[in-house]
Formats: C-alpha cells, structure tokens, sequence
C-alpha cells in the first residue's frame, strides 16, 4: 500500500489581498532506504538529467545542503534503459544518491524536441535526438519508466504548449493533460514513490483555472505548474506563476517547473510556491556565467585576468574561499576542465544557499525586507 506524503506549513505570509503567499514548510517523502527523509522548502532540485548533476559528486552535492536531485524519464529510458537502471538496484544506488529523487516524466521533450516527435491523443511517436530511431511514449509507459527507475516523485506525463499558442492549441494540450494524467493514475507504482499532477494552461487566466481544477480534483500528492518560461517574457511568466499558485492546494506541496534566474525563484516563493528546478546555475557555470550575490559574473572577460579578489566574498563554498578571480577566468580561458567543476559547485552553492536564506526570512517575517535587500545589492546586475 503506497505511503502518503505528509506535509506542514511552518509559516505563510499574506499579501494585502489576505492572499497566502510566500511560505516556509516541510514534507516527508517514504524514501527508498527504509527511512523517510524530510525536505525543508523553498527548495531549490538541481537537475541531473542521465544520472549525474554535471561535474560535481553525490558527496559534494550532499555539502552543498542540496536535498533533492532530478532525473530525466526520456533521457534514462534512450541511455541506458530503464530496466538496466532497475537491475543495478533502482537509480538511488546506480548514481549514488541515498537522498530523494524526482524524475520529470518526459512531457517537457515532447516540446523541447517538436521537431523529432507527432503528438497524438494517445501519446507521442518521436524520434531519438540519439541514433534517430523510432519510439513510442504514452501516459502508461512514462509511469512505468519512472516506477523502474524508482524515483521517490513521480511526474504525470503532460502536454507543455508552445509559446505563443492560441487558445484552440492551449485548450487541446491541456485536455489531453488531463486525460493523460488520469491514464497515469491508474499505472501502479512502488510504494514508497509520490505523484505530481501538473497545471497547463499557458499564458490564458481561465484556461489556468479550469486545468487547475480539473487536475486538483484528481488523487495526486503534490502539484506543479507547467508550461511557464519556454520563450515568454520574465514578467508574463511570474505574473502568470503569482496567479496560479494560489488556485493549487494549500496542504500540498506547489513546484514551479523549470523556472531558474534568481530573480525568478524570489519572485516564486513570494508567490506561495514551494519547489523549484533549472538546469540555468549549472549549465551557464559551464559557459562561464556565475550567480552572485552582487549579481551576475561573466568570468571570461578580460577585466579578471588580474583581479585577486574571490568570486563572491558572501559564498563559503570551496571555489570562493580558495580560488581567485583571475584563477578561475584563466582556466576558461584555457577550457580546463576544472573551470566547469568550481563553477558548478559555486552556482548550486549560490542557489541552495538563495533558497535557505529565504526559507529563513520566512520564518523570522523578514521576507518582504530580504527580498528589497537582494534587488539592492545586485544594482546593474550583469557585469
């Protein structure tokens, strides 16, 4: 018999509608090892799309306080299948990871690769981006995936629209969303793995309301929202996140998808929400974009090649205590592959800290100060 999640909010802040938003909580997830695990939010998943957060270890994840960690159901199922992954003991032991584990359900590649794949009510006939074989996904078959991989949240497998997309197109995406998600349902899973419905809708208020209710009235243990961030425009996509969260349930975790600039993870929890992933802190590290508490770095640029001072004096972690500016332009420069390893540690220590220090400003009731304190000190931003 699956094991519910347990969820408490610690603290929530009311706007001056009376509106519950941002919010400090905690939930249990079953965990695989024989022993629950408790997430703390607002919280920040790093994404390891095949197995691995890029260049860093489990260990040096686990130093950093991340919590959870995403695995990628379209990418495990091509490379290397599945039922391998099971056969080493589920992906928990084959990566290394004892902490939880969240796998996207393969729905965003349905977008993402349009032009590899043919939707249909059904499911999806795609081609590997790989070897350009021919597959097929369906609703079934991604619970199935991510119940051999063993992940401890499972997402259902939707339809993301395109941006821009007209009511018609929003409207018949987020139906079969709905009928997708109730298709899932009915796919057993192991007992210790947690569902996630996800809300569509695009950037449309009634078509956001009418999915989130249809969705919430279906048995799901948390609930996401999808469809934000793939070409809109930051303000349209935190207008549109500030009007959705409180439509979800207040008694149930809320995670915002593939939402990752820092200014956008401030603006979620100010909106009540709870989880959140990118691959942005990782994948701008590797080319030389770094988060800081100032704002952003371009470590390329030539004006470093002589600076002493540590990327962030406000970070503790290994690369601002024990390297310099100008090390760590000169290894870029230089495409060493140590550079992409200190800057990935950096930019996850960055965003899991950005995430502690609001949950904790949360609970103090300092958060509307914190929040004007980070937009202070990032001025210009880029530099």
């Amino acid at each position: 018999m699956a094991i519910q999640m347990k969820f408490k909010v610690e603290k929530q802040l009311v706007d001056q509608e009376g509106i519950g938003r941002a919010r400090a909580a905690e939930f249990t997830v079953p965990g695989t090892f024989g022993r629950p695990y408790t997430v703390k939010t607002p919280v920040f998943m790093p994404v390891g799309t095949l197995g691995t957060v890029k260049g860093v270890t489990p260990g040096e994840l686990r130093n950093m306080g991340a919590q959870i960690i995403l695995g990628n159901t379209y990418h495990l199922y091509l490379r290397p299948g599945h039922a391998r992954v099971e056969s080493f003991g589920e992906l928990h032991r084959f990566m290394g990871w004892h902490q939880p584990i969240l796998t996207d359900s393969g729905g965003f590649q349905v977008f993402s690769l349009a032009g590899l794949n043919r939707v249909d009510d059904d499911g999806v006939t795609f081609q590997s981006h790989i070897d350009g074989s021919s597959h097929r996904f369906t609703p079934e078959l991604s619970m199935e995936i991510q119940r051999a991989l063993g992940s401890d949240m499972v997402m259902a497998f939707d339809q993301c629209p395109p941006y821009p997309a007209t009511p018609e197109q929003v409207q018949a995406a987020m139906r079969r969303t709905v009928q997708w998600a109730e298709r899932g349902l009915r796919v057993k899973l192991k007992d210790h793995q947690l569902r996630f419905g996800i809300v569509q809708g695009g950037l449309y208020e009634s078509l956001r309301v009418q999915s989130a209710r249809e969705i919430t009235a279906l048995p799901f243990d948390a609930f996401a929202i999808g469809g934000l961030s793939i070409g809109e425009s930051p303000d349209l996509m935190q207008a549109m996140a500030r009007f959705t969260a409180p439509l979800l349930p207040q008694d149930k975790p809320r995670y915002l998808m593939g939402v990752g600039r820092p200014e956008d993870l401030v603006e979620g929890v100010r909106a009540g929400i709870d989880l959140f992933d990118c691959v942005m802190p990782t994948r701008n590290a590797r080319n030389g974009q770094l988060f800081t508490s100032q704002g952003k770095v371009n470590i390329k640029n030539a004006r470093y090649a002589d600076s002493k001072e540590p990327l962030d004096p406000e970070c503790s972690c290994e690369t601002c205590t024990q390297y310099t500016r100008g090390y760590l332009r000169h290894l870029f420069v230089c495409r060493e592959l140590l550079s992409a390893r200190l800057n990935t540690i950096h930019n996850l220590t960055y965003y899991i800290r950005l995430m502690t220090e609001m949950r904790e400003a949360i609970l103090s009731e300092r958060f509307e100060e914190w929040v004007e304190s980070f937009y202070r000190k990032r001025g210009n931003d880029v530099r």
